[in-house]
C-alpha cells in the first residue's frame, strides 16, 4: 500500500475503486462534470489544499483536462499536484465501447502505471500496511449523526476545522478522513464534547 498525506481527486467511483487498491489514503470522486456545480465539493478541496494539498488524477482525454482546469481555477491558494496516466489505446472491460477518445482512463490502467504516476508527481509517499479510516459508524457511536443533538456537534466539528458550515455529513466524513488520523479525530472530539460540557 502506498501511503499520501494528499487527498486524490478523480473522476468518477470505477476510478476511486482501482486506486483504493493501491492507494491509503483520501480519495474524491468529481463525479465528472457535477464538480462544477457543487460548493460543497470545492469547498472541501479548498480547504485541503490549504493544508497538505491535493493531487489531481484525471484520465488523459479532453474530459479530464476540463476538471483538473476547473479544480486549478477554484482552488486558487494552496498546493495542487498533478499525476498523469499515459495515453493507451483500449476499452475497459465494463464498458460496451471505447471513451470518446480511444484511450482508457484511470480505471483500466494496471496498478504500475498508475503507482508510477503518481510518484512523478512530486509528492512523497511511504509503503506500508492500511491505516485505520474514520467510518460512519464511528460518526454515529460519538453523536455526530442518529442523535438529535447531532447537527449541532457536527457544526461545532465543521466550525473548529474551519469548514463550511453547509457540508453534508457525507462530506464532513471525507474531510475528517483527509484531515486526520483515527486517534486525532477522536481527541478532537473528546475536547469538543469537554468543551460543550463546560459551557451548559
Amino acid at each position: 500500500m502506498i501511503h499520501l498525506r494528499q487527498a486524490v481527486v478523480v473522476e468518477g467511483k470505477y476510478d476511486k475503486m482501482r486506486l483504493s487498491a493501491l492507494v491509503d489514503g483520501p480519495i474524491l470522486v468529481t463525479n465528472g462534470f457535477r464538480i462544477f456545480k457543487n460548493r460543497e465539493q470545492t469547498a472541501l478541496l479548498r480547504r485541503l489544499a490549504q493544508g497538505d494539498g491535493i493531487l489531481i488524477l484525471t484520465d488523459s482525454d479532453a474530459a479530464g483536462f476540463k476538471i483538473r482546469n476547473y479544480i486549478k481555477s477554484v482552488v486558487p491558494n494552496g498546493k495542487i499536484y498533478h499525476a498523469y496516466i499515459p495515453e493507451i489505446l483500449g476499452k475497459e472491460p465494463r464498458k460496451d465501447r471505447p471513451s470518446k477518445e480511444g484511450t482508457l482512463g484511470v480505471e483500466g490502467m494496471q496498478l504500475p502505471i498508475l503507482a508510477a504516476a503518481l510518484q512523478k508527481s512530486g509528492v512523497l509517499f511511504a509503503e506500508g500496511p492500511k491505516r485505520d479510516l474514520i467510518t460512519r459508524m464511528d460518526f454515529y457511536e460519538n453523536g455526530l449523526s442518529g442523535a438529535p443533538d447531532s447537527s449541532q456537534k457536527r457544526l461545532a466539528l465543521l466550525q473548529e476545522l474551519r469548514l463550511p458550515r453547509y457540508l453534508s455529513t457525507a462530506a464532513l466524513l471525507e474531510a475528517v478522513n483527509a484531515l486526520m488520523g483515527r486517534e486525532e479525530f477522536l481527541q478532537l472530539l473528546a475536547g469538543l464534547n469537554a468543551a460543550g460540557r463546560s459551557d451548559a
